[in-house]
């Protein structure tokens, strides 16, 4: 019989893990929770994501077969879970998983930032986001070292407790070299309806392995907004610094997405 997620944000949290850890029994935790981000920003992004669709759907059933029923059946009630808890409000509920799972010490040393921390460091620096609207047709959010969207999301929350729709008027680009932060970030944000582009790849190298866009990025029209939009800003002088390679990632996907699918 499935297990019923108890009542509340440490409920969910509590149901997750123990279904994690049954589906362990076989497999190391740390590579069931890898399995099971990938397993679900997969099925994410075949829904929106043609372009990828065939490799991705082909990766799916790679990481299926290694696994009996009962335990696919349980990486689907992973996924209902983890929905409702981010229901419960904005908040890094992966990160605050993995680290519950005391999975940072020994898998690479990652360590997440708490939600707090994130929150507390959007709130100071996007300020007064109703008056910078008022110059600008939305706002962009580069994280080179994304872990799993933490302060992405904190960013969306600061928005949204401005009463302004983020969903329209921000996009975010996360990158990380770390596959599995990469899924967790690209689940996260996916679910919290953030458009956004998530990069796995080294920034300091300028390298991309592959990158994973949002279902509001599909939706939202973004790559022809951003491709438009950086058609349409002057260039800089020429006594003006470059922009950082590191920013203009975003940029160099959505040209070859752009490109790929023929919209100008």
């Amino acid at each position: 019989m499935a297990k019923q997620p108890v009542a509340g944000s440490a409920g969910h949290q509590k149901t997750l893990s123990g279904l994690l850890r049954d589906n362990a029994r076989r497999t190391g935790l740390h590579q069931v929770f890898a399995d099971f981000c990938e397993l679900s920003a997969v099925a994410v992004s075949n829904k929106v994501d043609k372009l990828q669709f065939a490799a991705r759907e082909a990766r799916y059933f790679d990481i299926i077969k290694r696994y009996e029923r009962d335990e696919i059946e349980r990486f689907a009630h992973m996924f209902a879970v983890l929905t409702e808890w981010l229901g419960c409000g904005f908040a890094d509920r992966l990160g605050e998983l993995f680290m519950s799972l005391e999975m940072g010490d020994r898998w690479r040393g990652q360590f997440f930032t708490p939600f707090s921390v994130s929150s507390t460091m959007a709130q100071l620096a996007l300020g007064d986001v109703r008056a910078q609207f008022a110059e600008k047709p939305f706002m962009t959010f580069c994280e080179p070292a994304c872990g799993a969207g933490g302060m992405l999301i904190a960013c969306a929350d600061a928005i949204n407790s401005q009463t302004i729709d983020y969903t329209r008027k921000m996009h975010a680009v996360g990158i990380d070299i770390d596959a599995t932060a990469v899924h967790m970030a690209y689940l996260q944000l996916s679910l919290y309806g953030v458009p956004a582009i998530v990069i796995h790849g080294n920034a300091l190298a300028l390298e991309e392995r592959a990158h994973w866009v949002t279902p509001m990025h599909v939706y939202g029209g973004w790559d022809h907004r951003l491709q438009r939009h950086r058609k349409e800003q002057a260039p800089p002088a020429e006594d003006e610094p470059a922009p950082l390679q590191v920013a203009t990632a975003g940029a160099a996907v959505v040209a070859r997405r752009v490109e790929q699918m023929g919209l100008f």
